[in-house]
C-alpha cells in the first residue's frame, strides 16, 4: 500500500479542525453545565452553533458519559422534546485542603457536589510522609465508589503556590517551603487523570465562579477568606489572577497599623493580624481574661456560636474584626474596582451582625466620602471553599479541555 505524506498546508487544516471542534465541544458542555436542563436547540442558540454541529458533539458528549438525556418539562403538542444534562457519579475527583489545623480529603462530582470528606489532624513537621497519609486515604475513599482513578486531583493550600510547577514555595502556617507537592502526588496517584495545586483562596475563588448562585453573577469580583489569616482571590472576566510571583491577592499582608502586631511575614499591622479568625479568638480571650487557661483553646467555631446566644464580649470581639474587614475591603475596592466583594469563612455564619459594621466602615473610608457600585456579599457556596475549590481546579479541565490531536 502507498502511503501519501500530508503536505504542511493539510496538517494545519486538519488542526485547525480538531481545535475547533474541541473548542466547540467546551463551549457546549459550559452551556449545559450552565443552563440544564437544556434542549439541543436552546444549546445553538447560545452557543451561536449550527444545529448540525450541536448535535454530533452532543453525541459524542453522550458516549463519553458526561451528559444525559431526560424527558422536557415543558409540555409542548406531539412529540416529547429531550433536554440534556450533566450525568453525575460516572466521573469523579480526588480534592485535598492543607490547612495548618486540619486538612481535609474529600470525593466530588462533577457538579461540585460533595459525595465523601474525612477530616484529618495536620501534622505539617514530615510534609512528605502526611501528604502520603492523606494520599491514602483519598484512595481509600475512591474505592467505596469503585472507580479505577479519578479524572483528577486537585489541592489547595494556605500558603503561596506556584501552580504552573504544582509546587508550595511557601506556607508559614504549616512550615512548607519550596515543596515539590505536584510530584508527591504523582507517586501516589499516577494514574489520575490531572494534578492541579494552588493557594487556598485562588482555589475559593474558582469554586465560586464556578459554583456560586449569585442573582448578579459577578465576572468581576474579589473572594476574601477568612480563616487563620487572610486571603484573597481576584477574580477579572472570569479568570483568576496569579500574579508575576505567583502571589497575586495577598491582601492580608497589606499594613493597615503602622507598628502594630508582629506577622509571621517579617511585618508588623498586617490586615491579617486584626481581621483574622486568630485576632477574633485573641481579643474575646483578651476581653474574658482567659489568656493562658484552660479556656484558651477556643477556636472561631466557639466565639460564633456565643455571639448567636447573645454573649456581649463575643459580639464586641467579632464587631472589631468587622470594622478591620471594611478597613481592608475599602482599600481592596479601591485597587480593583471590583463588581463585588464575596466572603467566606466561620465568620459570615453571623452576616447580619457583621454586614452593618463592614459597610459602614466601607463606607467612611470610600472615595470622597463615596461608595462605589460594589456589592459585598456572603459565599453562596454550602461547603468548604477551599476544598471546592481544589475540586474544581480538576473539574474545569474536564470542561476546558481543548485536546489537539495531530
Amino acid at each position: 500500500m502507498t502511503s501519501f505524506k500530508k503536505t504542511k498546508h493539510e496538517r494545519v487544516i486538519s488542526i485547525n479542525s480538531t481545535v475547533v471542534r474541541n473548542i466547540n465541544r467546551a463551549a457546549i458542555l459550559n452551556v449545559i453545565r450552565e443552563n440544564q436542563p437544556i434542549s439541543r436547540a436552546k444549546i445553538a442558540r447560545l452557543a451561536n452553533l449550527n444545529k448540525s454541529t450541536v448535535s454530533s458533539i452532543v453525541a459524542g458528549l453522550l458516549d463519553e458519559d458526561l451528559v444525559g438525556e431526560e424527558a422536557s418539562r415543558v409540555q409542548t403538542v406531539g412529540r416529547s422534546p429531550i433536554d440534556l444534562r450533566l450525568k453525575t457519579g460516572k466521573h469523579l475527583v480526588g480534592a485535598i485542603y492543607f490547612d495548618s489545623a486540619k486538612t481535609t480529603i474529600a470525593v466530588v462530582d462533577i457538579d461540585g457536589s460533595l459525595k465523601l470528606s474525612e477530616e484529618i489532624k495536620t501534622e505539617p513537621n514530615q510534609p512528605e510522609r502526611f501528604v502520603a497519609r492523606c494520599l491514602e486515604g483519598l484512595q481509600s475513599l475512591r474505592k467505596r465508589f469503585h472507580l479505577s482513578t479519578f479524572m483528577g486531583v486537585g489541592v489547595a493550600v494556605a500558603g503561596i503556590v506556584d501552580s504552573t510547577q504544582a509546587k508550595v514555595v511557601f506556607a508559614s502556617d504549616l512550615g512548607w517551603e519550596n515543596l515539590d507537592l505536584g510530584k508527591i502526588i504523582a507517586t501516589h496517584c499516577p494514574d489520575a487523570g490531572s494534578i492541579t495545586v494552588e493557594n487556598d483562596a485562588k482555589a475559593s475563588a474558582l469554586a465560586e465562579l464556578w459554583f456560586g448562585k449569585h442573582e448578579a453573577n459577578p465576572v468581576n469580583f474579589v473572594f476574601l477568606y477568612v480563616n487563620r489569616g487572610i486571603g484573597t482571590g481576584i477574580v477579572i472576566d472570569r479568570r483568576v489572577l496569579n500574579g508575576n510571583s505567583h502571589a497575586a491577592g495577598e491582601f492580608g499582608h497589606m499594613i493597615i497599623v503602622e507598628g502594630g502586631e508582629a506577622c509571621s511575614c517579617g511585618n508588623q499591622g498586617c490586615w491579617g493580624e486584626y481581621a483574622s479568625d486568630r485576632a477574633t479568638v485573641r481579643r474575646y480571650l483578651g476581653a474574658t481574661k482567659a489568656l493562658g487557661s484552660p479556656s484558651s483553646d477556643i477556636v472561631i467555631q466557639d466565639i460564633v456560636k456565643s455571639a448567636k446566644n447573645g454573649d456581649a464580649a463575643a459580639k464586641d470581639a467579632i464587631l472589631q474584626t468587622a470594622r478591620y474587614l471594611g478597613f481592608g475591603i475599602a482599600n481592596i475596592i479601591k485597587a480593583v474596582d471590583p463588581e463585588a466583594i464575596i466572603i467566606g469563612g466561620q465568620i459570615i455564619q453571623v452576616w447580619d451582625l457583621i454586614y452593618p459594621s463592614i459597610i459602614e466602615t466601607v463606607h467612611q473610608r470610600g472615595f470622597f466620602g463615596k461608595q462605589r457600585n460594589t456589592a459585598i456579599l456572603p459565599t453562596s457556596l454550602s461547603n468548604s471553599p477551599p476544598l471546592l475549590g481544589a475540586a474544581a481546579l480538576s473539574i474545569r479541565r474536564i470542561f476546558t479541555d481543548f485536546r489537539i490531536a495531530l
